[in-house]
């Protein structure tokens, strides 16, 4: 109960520490709230009281043991491994689960999540509460490393620990900028040329200095939202000198349509960091800036014209609404409207697309090992965390992307029609991936009910046994020895003699896999070991899955049937020390 209370004064304080002006960087990651991106979410602010408005199942409601047939969970792909909540999309009535397992399925409210996640999880079986006992899981802000030390082992967030390195504008760029530095400004030439102030102050002016002062930049505060403080300048006393700020300089060359600038939102799904697993989504929004555009330093002020945002642009007299997921109208599409539309220009968004995936894993990678070694620190289980993040992508008159920002907790509001379109089937998706089980309390007496009802033989709940961060000797030494090792010496040896924890690793990347749906899974990959190259330290899992790939990423129905038969032996239930 200590744990579970300092946990919700967490969440009750995050709210005041956002706001903190913290001038000291080193100290931020305790301070702020981590740029969470609320564009959109003022939406939810109409929304009526929840603990009123939403139903809660109870055991009186109307399912009987006999009526129940058909087995609700998703199967795992292995045998003595649990099965899976399978959530629907947000207006699909789902399955009709018993009573007596959805009085368990607790979904703690948090003053953020989306009227699209409350539906998702209310049509999947989940009861949300606004201060459950036990929660299994939670759609929140970011919190302090330190707080996910309470996190118990049955329950899910959707953050890791230390995304600020990626989410905050400033650390993003420092950890892009040693990885420049490290590997060359080719290999990382997406991002416009940017400093931090007041650290980079001195050689900021160099720069401006040397241009004669003729290029235009963009302010923007290092952990804001909603284009809050965004401003564009060309004078240098326009330049605020002691506060925090990014200072990026500006691509004054967009790609336009109809005269107006635009950027993609893209959404990005990291299920795992160590081993790294990525997914894209195929769809996302394009925002239109509602005042078309104009490169003269006349108009440099006019927010509605180099800010696509859509929380300053909604407001604009020239706005349009878009409700058509398949319209090119309005000052929202979505993103495969751009490209049917680019394609009938003859553009290759086939190549776009390939330098937006580049971008998203080079940028992942390089902000990886902080995270890391906070997720190390404070987490002891691979179940608890994952993380949707929002991508911000400009495209410029030569069709090069560009990355504008990486954003921690995107605005899943549900405005439109069109909103909704992309958002809902996405986060139905999210939660399959992701994979939420039944916990591991859940009483006995209700577990033989529940296996007796559905004629299920095998393990129904959580075994912490499987997410458990613990290694015997003997992995830990079979790790060591493999780390340090080039690929041509470790591809084909790392999966001869497969350790209870390496088939931990590889049946939680299978059954994955087969819930990927309309996401494209773009790390680990048959063709993404190029990338292991670009990692600060070497990871004996990133190793594995690139064997494991490589071997059997044409032909997964022989990896499966090798560790069908492993789990079916119970390997990967073995936690001795050797």
């Amino acid at each position: 109960m200590i744990i579970m209370d300092v946990i919700s004064r967490t969440y009750n304080h995050l709210e005041l520490v956002s706001n903190n002006n913290s001038n000291n960087i080193d100290e931020l990651e305790e301070d702020i709230d981590l740029d969470p991106d609320f564009e959109d979410e003022d939406v939810q602010d109409e929304l009526p009281d929840t603990s009123e408005s939403i139903p809660n199942i109870t055991d009186s409601e109307s399912v009987t043991d006999d009526s129940i047939v058909k087995f609700p969970l998703r199967r795992s792909l292995f045998p003595n491994v649990p099965p899976y909540i399978v959530f629907h999309l947000h207006d699909s009535p789902g399955h009709e689960l018993p009573p007596s397992l959805t009085k368990h399925l607790k979904w703690k409210l948090s003053c953020i999540t989306p009227i699209l996640v409350r539906k998702t999880v209310l049509q999947s079986g989940y009861r949300l509460l606004k201060d459950p006992n036990d929660w299994l899981s939670i759609w929140g802000k970011q919190m302090k490393s330190s707080c996910f030390k309470g996190l118990k082992d049955h329950q899910k967030f959707n953050h890791f620990p230390g995304t600020f390195q990626i989410g905050r504008k400033d650390r993003l760029w420092r950890n892009l900028s040693r990885f420049m530095i490290k590997y060359g400004k080719k290999e990382f030439n997406f991002v416009p040329r940017t400093y931090v102030l007041p650290q980079d102050l001195r050689s900021f002016r160099q720069i401006w200095e040397k241009s004669g002062g003729k290029e235009k930049w963009i302010i923007k505060p290092p952990a804001s939202a909603r284009g809050t403080g965004i401003r564009v300048v060309h004078r240098w006393s326009q330049i605020p000198k002691k506060r925090p700020l990014v200072v990026q300089q500006y691509l004054s060359k967009p790609l336009l349509i109809g005269g107006a600038k635009f950027d993609l939102r893209l959404y990005v799904l990291v299920s795992s960091i160590n081993p790294l697993r990525i997914y894209i989504y195929p769809d996302g929004l394009v925002r239109f800036a509602s005042v078309k555009y104009n490169d003269d330093i006349n108009y440099l002020s006019d927010r509605l014209m180099h800010l696509t945002n859509y929380s300053i642009n909604k407001n604009s007299s020239n706005y349009t609404s878009n409700d058509c997921a398949d319209s090119c109208s309005g000052h929202k599409w979505t993103v495969k409207t751009l490209w049917s539309y680019l394609e009938k220009e003859g553009v290759n968004t086939k190549k776009i697309w390939s330098s937006i995936n580049d971008i998203v894993i080079k940028t992942i990678i390089s902000t990886e090992s902080p995270i890391n070694t906070l997720i190390k620190t404070n987490t002891t289980s691979r179940y608890t965390c994952f993380e949707l993040f929002g991508v911000d992508i400009l495209l410029d008159e030569s069709y090069k992307p560009w990355l504008l920002e990486f954003n921690v907790s995107p605005s899943l509001q549900s405005a439109s029609a069109l909103d909704i379109a992309v958002k809902g089937p996405m986060i139905k998706n999210v939660f399959n991936i992701v994979g939420f089980r039944l916990p591991a309390n859940l009483p006995k007496r209700e577990i033989r009910k529940l296996k007796k009802m559905y004629e299920y033989e095998e393990i129904l709940c959580q075994n912490t046994t499987i997410d458990k961060l613990v290694l015997s000797n003997l992995e830990k030494q079979k790790q060591a020895l493999y780390i340090n090792l080039d690929r041509e010496d470790y591809l084909d040896d790392i999966l001869e003699d497969l350790t209870p924890d390496d088939v931990r690793c590889l049946i939680a990347h299978e059954d994955e896999i087969t819930q990927t749906d309309k996401f494209e899974r773009i790390f680990p990959t048959k063709h993404s070991h190029p990338y292991l190259d670009l990692f600060d330290v070497p990871r004996y899992y990133n190793m594995l899955l690139d064997a494991w790939e490589d071997k059997y990423g044409d032909n997964r129905d022989e990896g499966i049937a090798l560790l069908q038969k492993l789990c079916g032996e119970k390997m990967h239930l073995e936690t001795e020390t050797i």
